[in-house]
């Protein structure tokens, strides 16, 4: 239960599997007879609310948000050269999801990087698109939170430096 101090009730984390999503209490309930405490995280998206165990956080991946600094080296891979990989697509689809469940900003920020693609660059296949949406999505969200703006802005925003690419 270390990880737990670093949380604060009212604050923004990202759950991995789930997203951005707020930290909104600490309820305590018995669970085959022990007693056990729960973070509840609303995560306004998928109007979901799900009730973590606080002696799990460090196993489940939940963290604080990105800072700005931190943010700026995400965006910064967007930046970036796309990866062209030759694997086949279901491996590179595994990978892609891998990444996305990761909670890792900076990975999500590669997934996008990677599938992005202009007028230019040829059409997306329909699994391609579902994956680049859910992590543009991710992405966007937690990047409207850190630099307090709407969604769509932050969304437009990373739209922007990839077509600056």
């Amino acid at each position: 239960m270390a990880g737990a101090d670093k949380f604060k009730i009212g604050s923004w984390v990202v759950y991995p599997p789930h997203g951005v999503g707020k930290l909104e209490a600490v309820e305590e309930f018995e669970v085959a007879g022990e007693k056990a405490e729960f973070f509840v995280i609303s995560i306004p998206k998928s109007k979901l609310v799900l009730r973590l165990p606080v002696k799990k956080i460090d196993q489940s991946g939940l963290r604080r948000l990105t800072n700005k600094d931190d943010m700026k080296n995400v965006l910064d891979i967007l930046l970036q050269k796309a990866k062209k990989r030759k694997a086949m697509w279901s491996k590179r689809a595994q990978e892609y999801e891998l990444k996305i469940n990761s909670g890792d900003p900076c990975a999500l920020a590669e997934v996008i990087r990677d599938l992005y693609k202009d007028g230019s660059s040829g059409t997306q296949s329909f699994s391609e698109r579902q994956i680049y949406q859910l992590a543009i999505e991710r992405l966007a969200r937690e990047l409207s939170i850190v630099e307090k703006i709407a969604e769509d802005e932050a969304r437009k925003k990373l739209e922007n430096i990839l077509q600056a690419a």
